[in-house]
């Protein structure tokens, strides 16, 4: 009982994690505050060439995270990471932090910034859930997607709802989490019902990034449920690819270099249609892993 205890405080502690290493990932220079609407948003953007590759951030995130993968394209693509309201020196967020909102916050962004569509959109975690939600909602905007190690659209659904989290994990999570991290948490559900509701993304390729590391933990539901869910994201969209990357979840900081693949693949296919994917099965065992 001791070590399923154990086992299951390890779990529950690396769904908070990331959002500690925060302090401690690199850095991505030359971000700038901009005006948008009525707003400051912080953001780092390279003109180069089309199409935009459009960086959205994980929950508690910012766009640091991207300091390892961003410097690998920026010599020959545009290139947009920024922070949501109430993440860095953005300004606070002031309106509901469900994914609707987040994507056309967004949307405003690249508008004003004079960056047109079509884009890559490249999300991690929940920045992954809402960019589902860009590409489903406008599919004519968006020429391919990368998930990376995102979060299932039914991610709070049974095992995964946070009543099921020991009581010290939600202490120590609202102890790590700002507001705004907070306010996105609680609208994590209703965001993924919201992409359950719009029909699949098939515009272009799709490219699903799952980490390898936390599939070798099956020592609890929480943790069996998060894995099935890691496993059945490809499914959700026809034809997608999906590479096991032998990381953590924290995976632009882990493994940058499966990110920056992925992204340049999808654009390879995207400029050349005819080119066909099919998903990657889930590896059986440790030994059996895709790597990018």
């Amino acid at each position: 009982m001791f070590n399923k205890t154990c086992r299951l405080a390890a779990y529950a502690l690396s769904l908070i994690l990331p959002i500690a290493l925060l302090s401690a990932c690199a850095s991505l220079p030359g971000a700038t505050l901009e005006t948008v609407g009525q707003r400051q948003i912080e953001l780092r953007l390279t003109r180069q060439s089309a199409p935009v590759v459009v960086f959205e951030n994980g929950l508690g995130g910012t766009l640091d995270w991207w300091a390892k993968v961003v410097p690998e394209l920026e010599a020959d693509t545009t290139v947009l990471a920024y922070n949501r309201p109430g993440y860095g020196r953005s300004s606070p967020a002031d309106t509901p932090r469900d994914g609707q909102h987040v994507v056309q916050e967004l949307r405003e962004l690249l508008r004003q910034r004079g960056l047109a569509p079509p884009y890559v959109l490249v999300g991690h975690s929940l920045g992954g859930l809402y960019m589902q939600w860009f590409a489903r909602r406008y599919p004519q905007e968006v020429q391919a997607l990368v998930l990376v190690d995102s979060t299932h659209p039914a991610q709070m659904q049974g095992q995964g709802a946070s009543e099921h989290w020991p009581s010290w994990v939600r202490v120590a999570f609202n102890a790590f989490t700002n507001v705004t991290a907070k306010a996105e948490f609680q609208a994590i559900d209703a965001t993924g019902q919201a992409v359950l509701s719009l029909p699949s993304y098939t515009s272009g390729p799709v490219e699903v990034l799952s980490a390898l590391h936390p599939m070798q933990d099956r020592s609890n539901p929480m943790a069996e449920h998060a894995n099935h869910l890691r496993s059945d994201l490809v499914n959700l969209y026809p034809g997608a690819r999906q590479v096991w990357v032998d990381s953590g979840h924290a995976m632009p900081l882990e493994a940058p270099q499966a990110v920056v693949a992925a992204i340049r693949r999808v654009r390879h296919q995207a400029a050349s249609p005819t080119t066909t994917t099919m998903p990657l099965a889930r590896p059986k065992a440790r030994q059996q892993k895709e790597l990018p």
